[in-house]
């Protein structure tokens, strides 16, 4: 590939990959992949060889392969069709034509193992049946009971990155509810997981419904997605039990406990997401946001309203009022909404 195009880099240590720079445009392609030959415990420098740590999860594997055995190292059936530029067909090696007519996520292999290799293949099954409108097959869902707490052992920032994948291009409720379903939202979102009812309609249930669905609307729309928004919403009530819970062990007033809470939420959220710093600030912002937009009306509100935070400020705030259908929440957003209407020229983006 380097010799091919010299705007070519190779990137990944566990699955060594070409990325093509074409613009603001990368082409990723991957050599076809053979059987394992494993080692286990250690590193090896031979290039030839993949390795596995005891609980069968792959550290390393760029074994190179011809495309009917990279077919049978694939994930899913669907996601293992080959488009050949020399007679230009498709060629199947493993029943995905008929997986995909039947709408259906099958897991090429034995799940269990497969699932142990990399355990992100779990959240890889629930997006794909997300986002393709399938179910996930008897046997290849079955073990993802078991197996979920093998996410434990991927990086945060990985779980990042899949996170966004689940939930911020398009079909973020659906994911959810399937991550409900399959016990995966605990190892993603641990504070989160807590606070699940039996029948899913507490506020903080109800506030991921409407804020999933809200983002999936714009992402089809082509409108800005913002991650920080989806986040704070996701764990405002958390954040708010926390702070409860703080000023019934210390004599602190509401203030001190609620930014201690969002501290206290943060460190702990990215300890299984690695949040970057800059998502982390700008949920910060939001959320304090809040205490200051409740103090209505006041001398300053119209400086408020050119804070560059204040549009996802206000919008977590309606998302609020939609939620718990309070008369003073509802007061709040219709006397904001009417101040923002006498200041047109604001910038408040």
């Amino acid at each position: 590939m380097r010799k091919l195009f010299r705007n070519c880099r190779l990137v990944g240590r566990r699955f060594r990959l070409a990325h093509v720079i074409f613009g603001a445009e990368i082409i990723e392609v991957a050599t076809l992949r053979g059987h394992h030959k494993m080692l286990n415990y250690q590193y090896s420098k031979v290039s030839t060889t993949s390795f596995k740590y005891n609980n069968g999860m792959l550290l390393r594997d760029n074994i190179f392969g011809s495309i009917e055995e990279d077919a049978q190292r694939r994930d899913f059936s669907v996601n293992c069709l080959y488009y050949s530029i020399e007679d230009f067909t498709v060629r199947d090696y493993t029943g995905g034509l008929i997986d995909l007519r039947d709408g259906k996520i099958r897991m090429i292999g034995d799940p269990e193992t497969r699932y142990r290799e990399d355990p992100v293949r779990m959240l890889r099954a629930v997006r794909f049946a997300a986002k393709l409108n399938m179910i996930i097959s008897e046997e290849t869902a079955k073990p993802i009971l078991q197996l979920a707490t093998l996410l434990d052992n991927i990086p945060p920032a990985r779980r990042f990155d899949e996170a966004l994948k689940l939930l911020h291009t398009g079909y973020g409720e659906l994911t959810y509810r399937l991550l409900c379903k399959y016990q995966l939202l605990k190892p993603l979102f641990p504070l989160i997981s807590k606070h699940v009812t039996e029948h899913g309609n507490s506020y903080m249930e109800n506030m991921i419904i409407l804020v999933l669905t809200q983002t999936d609307r714009s992402f089809h729309k082509s409108s800005i997605v913002n991650p920080a928004l989806l986040f704070a919403a996701m764990l405002w009530y958390p954040l708010l039990d926390y702070a409860q819970k703080l000023m019934q062990e210390k004599p602190i007033f509401y203030l001190e406990a609620f930014v201690l809470s969002m501290t206290n939420i943060l460190d702990e959220q990215c300890k299984t997401l690695a949040l970057p710093k800059k998502i982390t600030t700008l949920m910060r912002d939001i959320w304090q946001l809040q205490l200051r937009l409740s103090r209505y009306p006041n001398k300053k509100a119209r400086k408020l309203i050119e804070h560059p935070k204040f549009s996802a400020a206000y919008d977590l705030l309606l998302l609020r009022a939609k939620i718990e259908e309070k008369v003073e929440l509802k007061r709040m957003t219709n006397w904001w909404r009417e101040l923002q209407a006498t200041v047109p020229l604001c910038n408040n983006k």
